[in-house]
């Protein structure tokens, strides 16, 4: 359509107004998310990632408390996949290069866990990684693997399944791989849908992340003031010094 010269200056300006709303709309929704989020970036040179399942006596650890008594100097401690009511591990489970439990491939199930893709969140060759688990390819080199669901980002992308402005509200946490290789791991400090939960590791960079649980979610930040030391959780994460 023929557009009068003297009117395509006011487009313009229509256009440029439009940009710059939607420019602030991300900005707040942005800055909205930080301050619901408490999130702990691991310095990749410096600390190292463990996961922690069972004491030498054979008995869950638990919860952060628990681990503080086992290992000095934690930086953060948080719950890792999901889990069964014994506290074992309801999918994949490697520690220390040992297969504890295989990768659990069922799909047609109820549950967060089983909304597929889900993922798994695993240290190969000292170096962290995200993988769907229908495509990941277990090798004597993965040092500590655990598996949850649903995947939050996939190539950058959020879950189909998220819906905007969902009222589908929980506690959650997640981990997700940073552009420089380094890991975040992000817990809500209120309930939060998984659209706004997976924006925030979106909004971050990151090309994939993992959905790690919900409502039961701890976690031990001491260098954000967020110290939650109860829970009865299966797999625990642990961030200590190299």
């Amino acid at each position: 359509m023929f557009m009068p010269k003297s009117l395509q200056p006011i487009k313009m300006k229509k256009i440029t107004l439009l940009i710059i709303i939607i420019c602030v709309r991300h900005t707040i929704f942005s800055q909205s998310l930080e301050e619901r989020i408490v999130s702990y970036t691991v310095d990749s040179k410096q600390e190292k990632i463990k996961l922690y399942l069972k004491d030498s006596a054979g008995n869950p650890i638990s919860n952060a408390s628990n681990l503080l008594k086992l290992e000095d100097s934690l930086f953060l401690v948080m719950n890792a996949g999901m889990y069964q009511i014994d506290q074992s591990p309801q999918g994949l489970y490697i520690q220390e290069f040992k297969i504890i439990k295989q990768a659990n491939k069922v799909q047609n199930a109820y549950g967060n866990f089983y909304m597929q893709p889900n993922g798994v969140f695993y240290i190969q060759n000292d170096t962290p990684k995200i993988i769907q688990t229908s495509v990941l390819k277990l090798d004597s080199n993965i040092s500590y693997a655990t598996q949850s669901g649903p995947m939050l980002l996939i190539g950058g992308q959020k879950h189909s399944k998220f819906i905007e402005g969902s009222k589908n509200l929980n506690i959650r946490n997640g981990v997700g791989i940073l552009p420089n290789g380094n890991v975040l791991f992000a817990i809500s400090k209120k309930e939060i849908n998984f659209y706004d939960f997976a924006a925030f590791f979106q909004n971050k960079g990151c090309k994939n992340a993992l959905y790690l649980d919900g409502f039961v979610s701890r976690a031990y930040i001491p260098s954000k003031n967020w110290i939650q030391l109860d829970g009865r959780f299966g797999v625990l994460i642990g961030v200590i010094k190299k």
